[in-house]
């Protein structure tokens, strides 16, 4: 019918594991901030957030003690994300050491000056540079929220996949409204992904704490 339009699927889709180790080591041994860029990755890798959610992120919104930290992204929508307590280390210390105000953003660069979507283009463009099937792919970060939500997805199920993603609409259906993951399933997800131990895993689930 005229006037409708066929939306093209999206391209983007779970890179492998081994190709993923290669983005992670020529990050780490080129550019000039490999800290900075390597800390995007793993902050990506782990939570599946939008650079929308990395960029927003303040150092208040980092909650040492449960190793939480508050994903402010698209629809105005604030959620608590579990993440390894090696990620919130360098997130502290990246705060400190850059200077980060409580209420400003986090991730900066050494100048002390906040970093934008610039960097993360900065970034794909050496790599492809590096490494010419990411280049061919046009793969971007966007693609790390595949391969994370993807993996948990196959390990743990739609539900889980569908609330460490953030999702809250119901465009997939009712029943979707009511097979909801709490805090407990999305954090055993992440310690199952990355190897590490996690302080919310008690023997009860638990409830995201407020907000501020």
């Amino acid at each position: 019918m005229l006037g409708e339009f066929a939306v093209a699927p999206s391209h983007r889709q779970a890179i492998p594991s081994p190709r993923v180790a290669e983005i992670c080591h020529v990050t780490s041994i080129t550019g000039d901030d490999r800290e900075l860029d390597t800390l995007l990755l793993r902050l990506h890798t782990e939570t599946a957030c939008r650079r929308s959610g990395a960029l927003n992120l303040r150092p208040r919104d980092l909650n040492p003690h449960q190793c939480l930290i508050l994903l402010r992204e698209k629809n105005n929508l604030d959620r608590w994300q579990p993440i390894s307590p090696t990620l919130m280390a360098h997130l502290l210390h990246h705060a400190a050491q850059r200077h980060s105000p409580a209420d400003g953003q986090l991730l900066r660069y050494r100048s002390g000056k906040p970093i934008t979507r610039r960097r993360y283009d900065h970034l794909w463009n050496r790599l492809g540079h590096h490494l010419p099937w990411v280049a061919t792919q046009h793969i971007t970060t966007h693609w790390l929220r595949h391969t994370t939500l993807t993996w948990v997805e196959r390990a743990f199920g739609y539900a889980t996949a569908r609330a460490y993603a953030g999702h809250h609409t119901r465009t997939h259906g009712t029943t979707a409204t009511y097979v909801k993951a709490n805090l407990y399933e999305i954090t055993t997800a992440l310690a199952t992904l990355t190897q590490e131990p996690h302080p919310l895993l008690t023997d009860a689930p638990l409830a995201a704490p407020n907000s501020y």
